[in-house]
């Protein structure tokens, strides 16, 4: 009994498990708490227990979602093993098996570490959300060059970005799909209570619960090859940058997100949008601060931030961190769709380019349809662009000509 309670066989679902055939790239695509990241981590597991995989690439959005998500996470590869649990040595960014293997860890955002190293194995997580998915991925296909049959795993909530859906149509590729019901016994009843009785049906439902592959919303002001035409790896000398900031109402764990997107313009005019550091669940200090971060990382000239909920409050609190910097509030007087359609009419005609990828702003932005209340990463980037491009809330461009 002690030896079935530990069978991942016998207790995986079949979408869980390798798919047979002469497959490169399995893709395992799921909704939030489906099981992909336990799919994963016991490939990996299995082909280093049975020998095939000695060098391997765990790859994550970022440094510190690898290591919380893909090693230390619950389901990563140090909670699953049994008698053969690895040792992660922090210093060198590698997992090491009793055996002998080794899992060297990577940042997506960060794709020239790929260059050089490499594996007979690859697991990478979240591949959807990889600001620089298509450079990162060029890199890993390289690398992953050692032993008879190199192979990789990619576990992600699908997103209708160009690297998945030409991953999806390439026939060395072997998808599984599971939606969050399919976990129901192993999450919070809590979760299916809110989360679930929200989204569930909706767009945002069908791509995060129930692993869609969701095309563009027709009647939203952007669509991913509008944004996909403009997407840079790296901007160039910038003029003027600017931090736009939709604050939320409340503070604490009640509160809405507060959207921080920052961009900056060139001498030609055009604009580049270069960081989203948006979050929820947070104090008004806390949002403060990380504006603060995003203002001090890319050396801006100016904070513009929404003041029509609390303006006192907002610069207040803002000033405990930045008593110095030139903070500029905004009060909304027309329309949500009047804001961004200007800002919208920018991108259509070629002069707004994001550096890498924001998923959740893009998500937002693709999604959105006037009339919707409009999300807060989107406000923020409205409000960021508005203050670098236009005229008041909505006009004609600063920059004559273009």
């Amino acid at each position: 009994m002690a030896l079935l309670a530990h069978d991942w066989h016998f207790w995986a679902r079949d979408d869980q498990l390798p798919p047979e055939g002469e497959w490169t790239t399995w893709l395992v695509l799921g909704g939030r708490g489906a099981g992909k990241t336990r799919a994963g981590a016991e490939w990996v597991q299995a082909e280093v227990m049975a020998g095939r995989a000695g060098r391997i690439a765990l790859i994550g959005e970022t440094f510190a979602d690898a290591r919380e998500v893909m090693i230390d996470g619950p389901s990563g590869l140090r909670a699953i093993a049994r008698e053969e649990r690895p040792k992660f040595e922090v210093t060198r960014k590698r997992l090491v098996w009793p055996n002998g293997a080794v899992a060297h860890v990577f940042s997506a955002g960060e794709p020239d570490t790929l260059r050089g190293p490499q594996f007979d194995a690859a697991w990478g997580d979240e591949l959807a959300k990889w600001r620089y998915a298509e450079a990162a991925w060029d890199m890993l296909q390289f690398g992953l060059r050692l032993g008879e049959r190199p192979r990789q795993v990619m576990t992600t909530t699908p997103r209708p970005v160009p690297i998945l859906k030409r991953l999806i149509a390439d026939r060395t590729t072997a998808v599984t799909r599971a939606s969050t019901h399919a976990n129901r016994a192993h999450l919070a009843d809590g979760f299916f209570r809110s989360v679930i009785a929200r989204y569930e049906g909706t767009r945002l439902g069908r791509q995060e619960l129930d692993a869609e592959l969701i095309g563009d919303n027709p009647d939203a002001l952007w669509n991913r090859e509008l944004i996909e035409q403009g997407r840079i790896a790296k901007a160039p000398a910038l003029v003027r940058v600017v931090v736009g900031v939709d604050p939320p109402i409340t503070g604490g764990e009640k509160s809405d997100e507060c959207g921080i997107v920052c961009a900056g313009v060139a001498p030609d005019g055009h604009v580049y949008v270069l960081d989203d550091r948006s979050m929820g669940r947070l104090s008004p200090l806390a949002w403060a601060k990380r504006v603060a971060g995003c203002y001090r990382a890319h050396e801006a000239d100016r904070i513009v931030a929404e003041a029509n909920q609390g303006g006192e409050m907002v610069e207040s609190v803002m000033r405990q961190e930045l008593p110095l910097a030139p903070i500029r509030l905004v009060r909304a007087t027309r329309g949500k769709v009047a804001r961004a359609e200007p800002v919208a009419a920018l991108y259509e005609r070629g002069l707004v380019h994001h550096v890498g990828a924001f998923a959740k702003l893009e998500d937002q932005m693709c999604d959105w349809t006037p009339g919707q209340k409009s999300p807060d990463r989107l406000d923020a980037l409205v409000w960021a662009l508005t203050e670098l491009m236009l005229t008041g809330e909505a006009g004609e461009p600063k920059v004559r000509g273009l």
